[in-house]
């Protein structure tokens, strides 16, 4: 029965987080704890194989609209890529109460950013390749080492970084997806290593994320608006950072 709610949560969090191409480490991760997994030996590890799953299952409907911009993506990507088993890594040498700190702050600052740039109209120009590149470089290291660490994809520091550069809202959504994708199956592959696994639990939660993770892919590619998406996203990280915060302080 337990595997059923779990199952559930995890099946509406795959739908929501598949539109800004996310995955849903930050709803996964506190679900898996409040249903009394270990956090670093389970919670993480199978948040950032959900993650990998979730936005890679989301490319499918954004590829087919031509919305990833993959060469402005990939130096992002492959920072990420080999950064997100750095910090997966150094998490087993951090306190749980402080990556549950540190996960709600995350949260909280990205629930913050989102909400401003609801407020703001789609960009009409993007920045240069070459800009793009560098910039993305630099944040995909960061944002790999972070996610590996916490449990994320990086995809809620990458999703208001893109946009800063001038994509619209369903281009970041794709592109970030791209990008996570790299880094939350590169940062699951550390976690792997150190021998962390759940058969049971990872074959329920990744049948719901399969679904999940494709109506909601669907849904942002055709239907939802920008700033509606961007407004309900916000809502739902600050939701998650004020349990979090209450429960670790």
């Amino acid at each position: 029965m337990l595997y059923i709610i779990v199952a559930a949560i995890i099946f509406l969090a795959s739908f929501l987080f598949a539109m800004l191409g996310l995955g849903g480490g930050m709803v996964y991760v506190p679900v898996l704890k409040w249903a009394g997994f270990p956090v670093k030996e389970v919670a993480i590890p199978l948040g950032l194989l959900l993650n990998g799953l979730n936005t890679l299952l989301a490319l499918i409907p954004y590829a087919r609209r031509k919305l990833v911009d993959w060469k402005g993506g990939l130096a992002m990507a492959a920072a990420a890529f080999v950064f997100a088993p750095v910090g997966a890594y150094t998490a087993q040498f951090v306190p749980v109460r402080t990556l549950l700190i540190l996960f709600a702050i995350a949260v909280l600052l990205a629930a913050v950013r989102m909400t401003i740039f609801s407020r703001q109209p789609e960009p009409d120009e993007m920045m240069s390749l070459k800009k793009r590149s560098f910039i993305g470089g630099s944040v995909g290291a960061f944002a790999g080492f972070m996610g590996g660490m916490l449990g994320l994809g990086g995809g809620f520091i990458i999703a208001p970084i893109l946009m800063w550069m001038g994509y619209r809202t369903k281009q970041a959504a794709a592109t970030t997806a791209f990008v996570v994708t790299f880094s939350s199956f590169s940062g699951y592959l550390g976690h792997v290593a150190e021998g962390h696994f759940n058969w049971p639990l990872t074959i329920v939660v990744v049948m719901a994320v399969i679904l999940g993770s494709q109506l909601g892919g669907n849904f942002m590619s055709t239907r939802a608006k920008p700033k509606w998406v961007k407004q309900l996203y916000a809502l739902v990280l600050f939701a998650i950072a004020v349990k979090l915060l209450a429960g670790v302080l």
